[in-house]
Order: structure tokens, then C-alpha cells, then sequence
């Protein structure tokens, strides 16, 4: 595991013309399977199970979730039986994802996606606890406390002076970490993933909130949501053409579902002129390159063509 991950400097022409510097916090690098934002999410997380006396460790996610394999990785290396609340009915032959995740030994669990949306709620839990008993459980994607404050740690990594930090944004999460750590002259750029994404803000009040931490952290925030392109895990073909060339450019994979389009936006809003000249930006790499796969599977493409 490389923690903390590298920092390197996007070399492009644009970024020369429009005067600004943009450097690529390579959190992609961390692990091939618990990489990104999921091992800093799952890292504390993973200290509160070892603190109490629990039996198994359960989450949620999708049929191509990012965090459901990162979560049957620890629990494979650290010998903690894990739980995988699936939304949707079970497909067969299993995505690549599902399947590694079986084979790392997570037991999955399928339900409708209706019952799913109920699975914040104290009821739906309970169940849970009932079924599964004395399980510690970590919600969809490690959108919890332990989440927030792990991905505090990707922005204390970072030595060099920065106005900005832009990442992309799922559940709030890592926004709402990276933001905590920052200088009050420095400003958090977050790029939702996923159609209506303007409830991340809300997402981040609330985490906040259960943490204690003064609301004005929210000033330093800018939602930015266009750049979904359809949905979470849609994509155009716009996008992958994008991706292919940022690679060739720059040596720097992408994922469809997340960083696609967080690098697409920043090189879009770099173009807008929405940062100011001699503007320094760092961006996260949150991983999620494992999902590629099961992405080519799913829509019978090939992104990265030899």
C-alpha cells in the first residue's frame, strides 16, 4: 500500500496558455483494489470495528461498486467476515466486481432497489442487526464520520501551496474532508457524479453538524453539477473520447463513473476561465480504475485500446 500517494504535475498546453498549475494528487495509486477515497474512507472505519467487539463488517452498493470490493479486500487481508448489501435483483454470470468480491469471501446479499432507498433508516438497520448480529456497519460508499475524517488526511498530505482542491463527489464524503483541512484562502471545487447532485451540499451540512464543526466551513465549497453526462455510471461517448486522449497526453487513467468526469470538468472549466490566472490546483484521484472492466463488459467497448 503507497500512503501517502504521489503528487505529480499535469504537464498540457492549455494549462500553460491559461497560466495556471495543476497538480494530480495520485490517490490511484494507493492500492489496485482499495484505492483512492475507499481506503481513506474504510481506514478509520476499519479502527472502529478493531475497537469493538464486533463479528463482521457489512456496507451497501451497487452492482459495480467501487467501495463494495474495497471493503471485501481489508476484509480479506484482515481476516473480518463482510456483508455486501447489493441494490437489485442478482444477475448471472456476476460483473467482475461482484465476482472478486465473492472470491475475496464477502457474502452478498441482494434487494429490491425500493427497499434499498430505506436503508438509512432505523428500522431498515434494526433488521439488519437482527439478521446479521453484532455487525459494525459502514454506510453506502463510507459516507459516515469515520469517512469524513479519513479523507481529512489527502489534503494534510499535500506540501505544496495551493488555491484549490477539486474532487469528485458521490455521497460528500470526501468533500466534506477535504474541505475541513483546508486554509480559510483556499477554496474546495466538487464535480457531482450523478444527476441532481445539489443534495451533496445538504450531505456535508449534516456531516458537519454530527461533527461539531462551525457551518461557515461550508463558504469555502463550490458544487459544480454539470458535468453527470446523463447519471451516475452514464456516460457519452464525448466522455470516453475525452478520457483516451487525457491518457495518451498524460500517462494518467481515468474511470468512467467518477474521475472521467472530474478531469473533464477541470480541463472544461480550466478553458472558462472559472480559475483565475496563477491559479495552483490540485486534484484527486480517487481511483476506481478496477470498475474499467466491468464498465467495457457492460457496454462492449474498449476504452484504453493497445
Amino acid at each position: 500500500m503507497q500512503v501517502p500517494s504521489p503528487i505529480h504535475q499535469l504537464k498540457l498546453p492549455l494549462l500553460k496558455e491559461k497560466n495556471v498549475e495543476v497538480w494530480v494528487k495520485r490517490d490511484d495509486l494507493i492500492h489496485a483494489e482499495v484505492s483512492g477515497n475507499k481506503w481513506r474512507k474504510l481506514k478509520y472505519n476499519l479502527e472502529a470495528y478493531h475497537k469493538g467487539d464486533y463479528q463482521s463488517m457489512l456496507t451497501f452498493g451497487g452492482a459495480y461498486s467501487n467501495h463494495i470490493l474495497a471493503t471485501a479486500k481489508l476484509g480479506s487481508d484482515f481476516g473480518i467476515p463482510t456483508h455486501g448489501i447489493i441494490r437489485g435483483e442478482k444477475h448471472l454470470p456476476l460483473n467482475p466486481t461482484l465476482l472478486k468480491a465473492e472470491e475475496l469471501g464477502m457474502q452478498l446479499h441482494y434487494i429490491s432497489r425500493t427497499e434499498y432507498r430505506s436503508k438509512h433508516t432505523e428500522e431498515f438497520l434494526n433488521r439488519l442487526k437482527e439478521q446479521f448480529g453484532n455487525v459494525y456497519i459502514i454506510p453506502e460508499g463510507g459516507g459516515n464520520i469515520e469517512g469524513v475524517v479519513g479523507c481529512k488526511d489527502i489534503v494534510k498530505e499535500v506540501n505544496n501551496d495551493f488555491d484549490y482542491v477539486m474532487t469528485d463527489c458521490g455521497t460528500g464524503a470526501t468533500l466534506a474532508g477535504i474541505n475541513l483541512a483546508l486554509n480559510t484562502n483556499q477554496k474546495a471545487v466538487g464535480i457531482a457524479v450523478l444527476k441532481g447532485g445539489t443534495f451533496i451540499i445538504e450531505e456535508v451540512k449534516r456531516f458537519y453538524e454530527l461533527m461539531n464543526e462551525d457551518l461557515i466551513h461550508l463558504k469555502r465549497i463550490d458544487l459544480i453539477t454539470d458535468y453527470h453526462f446523463g447519471g451516475y455510471a452514464k456516460h457519452k461517448q464525448e466522455l470516453i473520447t475525452f478520457m483516451r486522449d487525457l491518457y495518451k497526453q498524460t500517462g494518467v487513467k481515468t474511470d468512467p463513473v467518477y474521475t472521467g468526469k472530474l478531469f473533464f470538468a477541470l480541463i472544461d472549466l480550466i478553458k472558462k476561465d472559472y480559475f483565475p490566472e496563477k491559479s495552483k490546483i490540485v486534484v484527486v484521484h480517487t481511483g476506481g480504475l478496477q470498475g474499467i472492466e466491468g464498465f467495457e463488459k457492460r457496454y462492449n467497448c474498449s476504452i484504453y485500446e493497445e
